[in-house]
């Protein structure tokens, strides 16, 4: 695909398989289409790799961040659980939503929590709406250590953000589905590496063997849960779709 920008003409030109058009460049089009290459040569370039939360590296877009918040303000969990703990920015940042919110609590799972990650989570001042588990997050006694500290008539929502592979993820998805609160989701993150085959720190097997497939599959597989970008709470512009790192990640679990 070639895009083709002219500020004098303020025009975006793009050509595909589809052929070739051209829209004005301050067009809803041409963001869209302008925003999808921003994503992936910024995620080459680590972007995501600049930030953190209140004191801790967190690696997520920004836009991830604040459309994850939306939905925790109207979800309103009791319980979010996150695999993929890493530098530990993420949980830090629900915990901090969790506290303004007045309610809930995190619970951190991963295959290997370094000491001095853990030591920084456990030692900061939102650690106590933080629990950590170390261990394989598809291995059933993990599962059942997630789920030991689950309460009955909890609300959960769950985000796997370990391992990204189609396969690990889809395991995840069956393993962890089971918590998710009717109305609440299971968000499979990361499925932009369907578009990264080409990049240069991709991989030609991301075209299939990432977390977007898993999700679709899931959704076959588990007619309970729909495939959804959640309502944007406030628009007023003409756009509709999200900036993410995450397409086709949101699974809502359907109330009934």
């Amino acid at each position: 695909m070639k895009l083709l920008l002219d500020t004098e003409a303020q025009t975006v030109t793009r050509t595909d398989a589809n052929g070739t058009r051209t829209v004005p460049l301050y067009s809803d089009e041409a963001f869209d289409w302008i925003s999808d290459h921003w994503l992936t040569v910024g995620w080459n370039q680590k972007y995501s790799y600049t930030f953190s939360w209140m004191g801790r590296p967190i690696i997520q877009l920004p836009e991830d961040m604040v459309r994850t918040q939306e939905v925790l303000h109207r979800v309103q969990p009791d319980v979010i659980v996150e695999t993929g703990v890493a530098h530990g920015g993420s949980l830090v940042f629900y915990a901090s939503l969790c506290r303004v919110l007045g309610r809930g609590r995190i619970i951190g799972v991963d295959i290997e929590i370094r000491p001095h990650n853990r030591k920084s989570i456990e030692g900061h001042p939102l650690a106590s709406y933080i629990s950590l588990i170390e261990g394989g997050s598809t291995d059933p006694g993990t599962v059942a250590q997630v789920q030991s500290r689950i309460q009955p008539g909890e609300r959960v929502l769950v985000l796997l953000d370990s391992n990204h592979t189609r396969d690990h993820v889809l395991a995840e998805l069956e393993a962890y589905h089971g918590l998710v609160s009717p109305g609440s989701y299971i968000v499979a993150t990361d499925g932009i590496m369907k578009d990264l085959p080409q990049a240069p720190r991709g991989n030609p097997e991301w075209s299939w063997d990432n977390p977007t497939e898993a999700a679709a599959e899931f959704a076959r597989r588990h007619p309970e849960f729909v495939l959804e970008q959640p309502a944007w709470p406030f628009n007023e512009s003409g756009l509709r779709r999200n900036l993410t790192h995450w397409p086709g990640a949101w699974l809502r679990r359907l109330e009934g």
